[in-house]
């Protein structure tokens, strides 16, 4: 009787034990799904940016090709082609600096985009360790409802002695 009132124990332990773990599992997976979204979040705001961006770059080659275009015409006038000259070397930098933003930008992207996907298999595993520990909490429930039984029909087998 003491052997079996050990076993319910310890049923009951590992079965509490297992429910704890299947909670933390599922704790975990809420944090995951949320950082996920953070994730998903930053590469919207990433994405838009670098659209941004490539549009400013667009933009600044129209005006630079624009200036090379004035440059290459030649003004009369050695201060007219100073300015454009001056107008040429500024695009150019600010061209330099959108190019230089745009691939930061798309190396922020790649890397936000390798953060999900491990993010994402880091989801997975948790979904399927926390699905193993479901399937050994109904096991356990199904031996502790086993051992109930034969308690049961092993108390009426004394009665009837």
């Amino acid at each position: 009787m003491d052997a079996l009132k050990k076993k319910m124990t310890q049923l009951r332990f590992e079965a509490d034990n297992a429910v704890t773990r299947a909670e933390d599992a599922e704790e975990k997976l809420k944090k995951y799904d949320q950082l996920l979204l953070e994730k998903d979040q930053e590469i919207t705001s990433m994405a838009h940016k670098i659209s941004v961006l490539e549009a400013e770059l667009d933009k600044v080659d129209g005006k630079l090709a624009e200036a090379k275009a004035a440059q290459e015409e030649g003004e009369a006038s050695k201060t007219s082609n100073e300015n454009l000259t001056r107008k040429v070397a500024l695009l150019e930098e600010e061209l330099d600096a959108a190019e230089k933003n745009v691939k930061e930008t798309m190396e922020k992207l790649r890397q936000v985009d390798v953060k999900a996907e491990h993010f994402e298999r880091q989801v997975q595993r948790v979904e399927q360790e926390r699905d193993q520990w479901e399937k050994k909490f109904e096991e356990m429930q199904d031996k502790f409802k086993s051992s109930q039984a034969e308690l049961n029909e092993l108390v009426s087998s004394m009665d009837s002695l």
